[in-house]
């Protein structure tokens, strides 16, 4: 490269750079109209991204509950519903009591205890249980409905439960409303 090449550019003047052509021409109204439109549709995928971020959030504290349906064997007998809770250490059985009654009866693992509620009569009944021994459920049955039977012959001797702090929280809701008694 020669020096006379450096100074011929040197000489020339730099380009002029222009502004990039505007829009063809849109009324003012429209352009407010556009970007009232532009912000409301950000505001709305905000908002339902937030929303969505909240479901998924309370869906992951949720309590998970097991729920099933056990068949005797053969598909003999009637069909026992199962709920299990995690959280609670809870297992919930709706059982028949009598012809056309039905009764709950719920193992609280946490606290070794299990509760028996029947729709027909007005009482709770609860037994603790062994730790390495927990009865099944036609056994538990037949005792809270055996001490049903007493405490029915017997009249209103019994003294029912006063401190309920020992229940758990699923056998202290289903007995809110009727007297608590030791089977």
């Amino acid at each position: 490269m020669d020096g006379s090449s450096k100074e011929a550019l040197m000489e020339e003047a730099p380009p002029r750079y222009t502004a990039s052509p505007r829009l063809p021409c849109i009324p003012h109204q429209l352009k407010c109209l556009l970007i009232v439109v532009v912000v409301v549709v950000i505001l709305v995928v905000v908002i339902v991204a937030f929303l969505l971020l909240g479901l998924h959030i309370t869906e992951t504290h949720a309590e998970t509950v097991l729920r099933m349906t056990i068949h005797g064997l053969d598909d003999e007998g009637t069909p026992q519903h199962l709920s299990m809770s995690k959280k609670e250490r809870t297992g919930t059985f709706a059982v028949r009591d009598g012809l056309n009654a039905s009764a709950m009866v719920v193992y609280d693992y946490s606290k070794l205890l299990v509760g028996y509620r029947s729709w027909h009569h007005r009482a709770c009944y609860i037994t603790r249980v062994d730790k390495d021994n927990i009865p099944g459920l036609d056994t538990i049955t037949e005792t809270f409905q055996r001490r049903q039977a007493e405490m029915k012959e017997a009249g209103d001797d019994a003294v029912p439960l006063a401190d309920r702090s020992i229940l758990g929280t699923t056998v202290n809701i289903l007995c809110s409303t009727v007297p608590v008694y030791w089977a």
